[in-house]
């Protein structure tokens, strides 16, 4: 009977210790809740006092608007309310067309600071770069303004200026820029021949950019007279901010075969997606150099680290922007919508890259020359002194080319002049070209 006994007790014993577990995490609920509402209840007698008693009178509309906006802000910089007119121009931008200046731009200690510009824009036209502070905007300070709000003061009407106010790494001092709105039409990727390279560059991944991408390559393609004659493919992602994930998994599929492109993962285990690639490569194996810096960000870091983790592409440059997150659009009543990141990507090798970038295979920053040695350039236009070679030598032994031979060896010295002529003015494509002439003579010789 003892042990009847104690095995009833045991057995009330554990389902008291069973049972408590569940019961607390209820109570913390109700309370959890109740602390919501009461909290609900104060911003309503704050939103009432305001409107009854503030100094003047208010718009109510605008006034939840920024608590909203504020709310979202308080997440991470690229959470924010978007208010219907918001909400259609950047419907707008993801097609490849809209108004305004021609950057992206994101929030940073207060003040605005560029991603990147779009090429042939009116803020790349300016001088605006990657980097950048955007201190002032007509004058007035941008500090204690939300992002959108940043955003909605430099919109204004095409053929109006702006003066916007800039803070330079490497300036003493910051400085006015004046740029003229304009309707803006990105075309998303555009390609062009250096030597027997194909430079395929992307400004920016919206709706056009695949098609864009896919186009220029059998524009190259032709230009040379058949796919066999390119030597390889320079992806140009620098100061490219990204734009639509589905664009991102297009481009990088179109230099994969197989395996996962990235991989997105969000609070719920049970939302995570895994994208992979099919069957297919635009660029038929030849090798593939990508260009990054500090302005590639988002999707073009989806399709860097997708080329880099599969040892598909040499990524060359500086290290890209970092923003590994995932934001989704959720379109809400009254024609607005908000922009609220949902999750973190990954590359295929599992590296999330959030406030970290996109490493390159092979650094190389981009030099900027100093106002002084701008100034000694000008002054000094000798050459520099050219190294001694065979050619220079007395006595050398001389040699009969052929007729085939000679148009070669001038083909040759034309490329190199032409990209000597190019170091001076990228010094990163230049190299990238010059990496790919190699691998091409290091695949024939295999």
């Amino acid at each position: 009977m003892k042990k009847l006994i104690l095995a009833a007790v045991g057995g009330a014993f554990a389902g008291v210790i069973g049972v408590t577990p569940l019961i607390a995490p209820l109570s913390a609920q109700e309370n959890d809740a109740r602390t919501t509402y009461e909290y609900l209840d104060l911003f309503g007698d704050i939103f009432e006092r305001i409107r009854g008693v503030y100094v003047e009178e208010v718009n109510e509309k605008e006034l939840i608007e920024a608590a909203i906006s504020g709310m979202l802000t308080s997440l991470d910089p690229h959470s924010s309310y978007l208010p219907p007119d918001a909400f259609d121009d950047m419907r707008v931008q993801t097609k490849g067309e809209f108004g305004g200046l021609g950057i992206e731009v994101t929030m940073e200690n207060g003040f605005v600071k560029v991603v990147s510009p779009i090429d042939e824009t009116p803020a790349a036209e300016a001088g605006i770069e990657a980097g950048d502070f955007i201190t002032h905007i007509d004058g007035d300070s941008v500090l204690g303004l939300s992002l959108a709000e940043a955003v909605d003061s430099m919109r204004g009407p095409v053929g109006s200026d702006i003066i916007i106010t800039i803070a330079r790494e490497g300036m003493d001092e910051p400085f006015d820029v004046t740029i003229t709105r304009a309707n803006i039409k990105v075309r998303a990727a555009r390609a062009r021949v250096e030597g027997k390279v194909g430079v395929v560059r992307v400004t920016s991944f919206t709706e056009q950019t695949y098609d864009n991408l896919k186009a220029g390559m059998e524009k190259v393609q032709q230009e040379l007279g058949g796919a066999e004659n390119v030597q390889g493919y320079v992806l140009d992602l620098r100061n490219n901010p990204g734009g639509l994930l589905s664009q991102a998994v297009a481009v990088s599929d179109a230099f994969l075969d197989k395996g996962e492109i990235v991989s997105t993962r969000g609070r719920d285990p049970a939302d995570s997606e895994r994208y992979n690639a099919q069957l297919g490569d635009l660029a038929g194996g030849k090798p593939i150099v990508v260009l990054i810096n500090q302005g590639s960000a988002s999707a073009s870091e989806i399709v860097a680290g997708a080329l880099q983790d599969h040892r598909r592409a040499i990524i060359l440059g500086a290290k890209s922007f970092g923003k590994g997150s995932v934001q989704t659009i959720m379109p809400l009543q009254g024609k607005g919508a908000i922009r609220l990141t949902t999750a973190r990507y990954y590359t295929p090798s599992g590296r999330s890259i959030q406030a970290l970038g996109i490493e390159p295979d092979i650094l190389i920053e981009q030099r900027r020359l100093t106002p002084a040695e701008i100034k000694a350039g000008e002054e000094d236009a000798t050459p520099a002194r050219r190294g001694r070679s065979e050619a220079d030598l007395r006595g050398r032994l001389s040699e009969e080319l052929s007729e085939d031979e000679r148009r070669l060896l001038e083909e040759e010295r034309a490329r190199h002049e032409e990209t000597a002529k190019l170091r001076k003015e990228d010094l990163q494509l230049a190299y990238a070209i010059d990496m790919l002439s190699g691998l091409a003579v290091y695949s024939n010789g295999k």
